[in-house]
């Protein structure tokens, strides 16, 4: 279903209205591969997108592996010291 709506390039978010942590790389049948910088690329299932909108895929942060969601973590934690 969002396969057909993601493009490569689209920003990556945990929720709308949250900072980007990183950008789809490429789009496969079944995944995602999306960059964080400073951590890399990341295969993501489709089934972990929430949603696809504006340029912008929506990740559910509960369904990605422990490592993406460090990375993530981090990615927001350099970008807002305060988090």
């Amino acid at each position: 279903m969002f396969e057909e709506r993601v493009r490569e390039g689209f920003d990556v978010f945990i929720r709308d209205g949250a900072h980007a942590f990183g950008a789809v790389r490429h789009v496969r049948p079944a995944e995602l591969v999306i960059y964080i910088e400073n951590a890399g690329d990341f295969v993501v299932p489709f089934s972990s997108v929430h949603d696809v909108h504006s340029e912008k895929v929506i990740l559910e942060y509960a369904k990605l592996d422990g490592a993406l969601q460090q990375a993530i973590d981090r990615a927001h934690r350099r970008e807002d010291p305060k988090i």
